[in-house]
């Protein structure tokens, strides 16, 4: 169906046991996160707020907070969006089954934006920046943000819809050093259309006129994160996902998406930027303060009944997880045939999604070696991270199949098949003092850090361990070794205090193991971080502190590790120095005395008691 609004959609997903309201009042403060968090955790519904403390509007939450929902949303136009991607990448397929692709080319119609010559309803009523809900998600984070926002910006040399950027990146609504209700602050990172826009401005010197649509119907709120080609415009994806062309029109020169809940409008100029953060961040860690364009309020309007949509992020998975879920599932094999020779590629949610990239290749180019060793897939590594978003990978792990056994989704799977055959003197590829993801803090500086790609292929070298060596139960300062999965360790040493004392650690393990590599040879990698019991849990841990906390070009050690014109190896286990660095970014953690206040909600008689019964 095509809903016309936000309400729309909520009242579809309530009529269909997909939603709760909850009628008692609750603070804006910490309260609805912990709320939505717990709700999220358990699988629960979604959720309508139907009082937000210190605000008139109500709020939504866990909208898109599993994939079954959010294909529930889109029921009646994901095969179209599938249909349109496959069209685009081969055009003929229109040609030869007209009669099957005919409905196709009747949707994409809809992608056709609809200027609205009428202002209502979403220039209903004026309001200020104070009125919004003022959420507040993390106890340390700098103030209270919108964490659905549609920021749309157009091309300063090519003006109009069709040449527009909608992407979503936060905006702080208050804290810091902003003047309230006249600033707020935009936060975005690299590889994003907004940037573009926003240099060309700033070579003319003059201001980026920007508007920020929130809620309205929900294909609005998956455009703003669909990673399309260079191009398309999202105005027009947004209408072939909702089935709904995108309605504007402009006021004092601002463009307003008529069917949004909220529109707040103003301008960004040059040069001129404030502190922004800190925000409890999707890696699980705080994105610290620093300064980010300054956004100046224009004006800030809302449509009658107006329900403010937000989500939360934190340690994965969170509800953007069902996000990535759902583009992967629109786009099907776009990106395979954007790259040739790629069968997959996965980049995993558990470890932040940027900080970790699976995938499996192709090898075709030397079938008649008679020993099988990397060629085609180090091609491909290097075509996937030159490509959009995939380009601020830090860790890319490729392999090729040649009797398709693996997926990258299977992650313990794809570890067992990769780890047995790489060569740890042959197959590890560093690329150092290169831009990273700008919440990644492992690197040296703000968006700046290393890569590195592992690209493993041939017949299996070993076979992976089972039982830690005895050698790792006695090595001097580092202790509790731990089991992960197969040929993986954990283990445990003293708080890192600085690299020059890092490399004398690790000097000292590698020291110590020389002349044990036999006992080694079946486990390749080795994590040495601050608590190994956590680290070895669960597979989630393993992947979150391993990745997040790794700086390739700095936190690789090896015993046995050498430098051979310019390449470097080991000859016995990789060593992944994963403990929590001083530079490091805090991770999130939830408020005691909050989710004791939640408690309520939950317990016999609350709102959500059978969420988590």
């Amino acid at each position: 169906m095509a809903y016309k609004s936000l309400a729309e959609c909520l009242f579809d997903l309530e009529r269909n046991g997909q939603l709760i309201r909850i009628t008692e009042e609750v603070d804006p403060y910490l309260e609805m996160a912990a709320i939505h968090l717990r709700v999220h955790e358990a699988g629960g519904p979604a959720l309508l707020f139907e009082k937000v403390k210190g605000s008139k509007f109500r709020a939504a939450s866990n909208i898109f907070g599993t994939l079954e929902r959010s294909e529930f949303i889109f029921r009646n136009t994901l095969k179209t969006v599938q249909q349109l991607i496959e069209l685009k990448d081969d055009p003929v397929k229109a040609i030869k089954s007209p009669i099957k692709n005919f409905k196709t080319g009747l949707a994409a119609l809809k992608a056709l934006p609809k200027k609205n010559p009428f202002h209502k309803p979403v220039l209903f009523e004026e309001i200020k920046i104070s009125d919004l809900p003022q959420i507040q998600h993390w106890p340390m984070d700098g103030g209270a943000f919108v964490t659905l926002p549609q920021v749309y910006t157009e091309d300063i040399d090519q003006p109009g819809i069709m040449h527009a950027n909608l992407g979503m990146y936060r905006i702080q609504l208050s804290g810091n050093d902003y003047i309230p209700n006249q600033e707020i602050g935009l936060h975005y990172q690299l590889h994003r259309g907004i940037g573009v826009h926003q240099n060309k401005a700033n070579k003319k010197g003059l201001p980026l006129k920007i508007s920020v649509f929130v809620g309205g119907p929900p294909a609005h709120s998956v455009a703003a994160v669909m990673p399309l080609p260079e191009g398309i415009s999202e105005m027009t994806f947004a209408g072939v996902l909702g089935n709904r062309r995108f309605r504007y029109t402009y006021r004092d020169g601002y463009c307003i998406s008529t069917d949004a809940d909220f529109v707040i409008t103003g301008e960004v100029y040059p040069n001129e930027n404030k502190p922004e953060g800190p925000f409890g961040d999707h890696l699980g860690y705080y994105s610290l303060t620093h300064d980010f364009p300054l956004m100046k309020v224009h004006k800030v309007y809302a449509r009658k009944n107006a329900i403010w949509p937000f989500t939360v992020v934190g340690r994965p998975p969170q509800e953007d997880t069902s996000f990535g879920q759902l583009i992967h599932s629109m786009t099907g094999k776009a990106l395979q045939q954007e790259i040739p020779g790629l069968k997959e590629v996965h980049a995993v949610d558990a470890a932040g999604v940027h900080p970790l990239l699976l995938a499996i290749g192709s090898e075709r180019y030397t079938p008649y070696a008679p020993s099988k060793q990397p060629a085609e897939i180090l091609t491909i590594a290097n075509h996937v991270l030159g490509t959009g978003q995939l380009s601020l990978a830090k860790f890319l792990f490729i392999t090729a199949d040649d009797n398709n056994t693996i997926s990258t989704k299977d992650i313990k799977g794809y570890f067992d098949y990769f780890l047995k055959r790489v060569n740890l003197q042959r197959d590890i590829h560093f690329y150092t003092n290169t831009t990273i993801d700008t919440l990644d803090y492992s690197g040296t500086t703000l968006n700046s850090g290393s890569k590195v790609v592992l690209a493993a292929y041939g017949e299996p070298l070993r076979d992976l361990g089972f039982e830690i060596p005895d050698i790792l139960k006695s090595v001097t300062g580092f202790n509790n070794a731990r089991m992960i999965i197969p040929g993986v360790i954990a283990l445990q040493t003293k708080q890192f205090s600085n690299y020059n004392t890092a490399n004398e650690e690790f000097k000292s393990i590698s020291d110590q193991l020389a002349n044990s590599l036999d006992q080694l040879f079946h486990f390749p990698l080795i994590i040495v971080c601050d608590s190994a019991n956590f680290v070895s849990d669960s597979l989630n841990n393993f992947l979150w502190v391993s990745f997040t906390r790794c700086n390739p070009s700095h936190d690789f050690y090896g015993v046995g590790s050498f430098v051979e014109n310019k390449h470097w190896g080991c000859t016995g286990p990789l060593m992944l120095d994963a403990r929590i660095k001083p530079h490091h970014a805090p991770p999130v953690e939830k408020d005691r005395d909050v989710e004791q206040r939640i408690d309520r909600l939950f317990e016999k008689g609350g709102n959500l008691f059978k969420v988590l019964k």
